[in-house]
This record gives structure tokens, sequence and C-alpha cells, in this order.
């Protein structure tokens, strides 16, 4: 999804921990991220999800906050990649259908290998109050700061 204004990005946040046995993914995309400021309610990200690359900027947490993201071409993701060293996160986002929504199903590697997370995001704050996960979802991560990208990004997996 590419935003080029600030939007309110209402999502919840869930851990999974185990798949269902039957469960096919499909094809995968992967991700890298790196964060070139984190702050105590803002943070600065790049991201390159496949071939394409975006500059990110997020203000708040929990369940609804701001998103401003523009598309970067790769040459300026890669001249400006090296600023993120020691707070980058790689991972593998499935999209799964969940009724008439899509999930981001992120299956994380390197250090955070092991550590799968869901994510749905919703049109407006009621509808995601209202949204009945399905049991492989799992526990709740949506107001949990150590499964923040941004945190998990440079403090890992921390308990």
């Amino acid at each position: 999804m590419n935003r080029e204004d600030a939007t309110l990005e209402i999502e919840r946040k869930f851990l999974v921990e185990e798949m269902p046995v039957d469960f096919a993914l499909g094809r995968g995309v992967k991700i890298s991220q790196g964060y070139l400021a984190i702050g105590d309610d803002a943070e600065v990200r790049l991201r390159r999800k496949g071939a394409r690359c975006f500059l990110t900027v997020k203000k708040g947490s929990g369940l609804a906050r701001s998103e401003y993201e523009i598309s970067l071409d790769p040459e300026k993701y890669e001249r400006l990649w090296p600023a993120t060293a020691g707070r980058r996160v790689s991972k593998t986002r499935y999209e799964v259908p969940v009724g008439a929504l899509t999930a981001e199903l992120d299956q994380y590697s390197g250090e955070l290998a092991g550590l799968m997370t869901v994510e749905v995001e919703f049109p407006s704050v009621a509808e995601a109050s209202v949204f009945c996960p399905p049991e492989w979802f799992g526990r709740e991560l949506t107001e949990d700061p150590r499964y923040a990208n941004r945190r998990l990004a440079v403090d890992g997996l921390a308990e």
C-alpha cells in the first residue's frame, strides 16, 4: 500500500504460535526494514518490500496512529540503508483472507527467526473493536510495545 498523504492506520496485531495444520500460505514477499529515527511517540522507517522501496513516518502507538509513506527509488533507499545499522528486521509477509478483510502474516528471520505475528487493518476504530479474530491468531499484541517492529529492530524479543 503506498500512501502519499498522511493517513490514520488502524490495525490490530496478534502473536501466532502455531499455524493450522492444513493452512497453505502461498507466496510471500520479503521485507527488510530499518529505522532511521525512533522516538517515544514517532519513528522514521525505511522498507524494501519485494522490489519496492519506501520511507515511512509513523506517529503514535497502539490501535490507531498516523502514517505518512512515500515511495523511494532503489538508489536513494540504498544510500539511506547504512544509517539503519543496528535497527533492522527481516521478515516474509503473506496475505491471508479473513472474511472480507486481509490479514498480513509476518514470519521473521535472522535473530527473530521463529516469531510470527499477524496484523489486520481496519477502516474504522469501531470495526476494529468488533473484529473477532480466528483462534489461530493467538494472543493480542496491539498494545504490547515489546512486539512493535521498531522495538524488535533494536532490542530483539526481550521479555
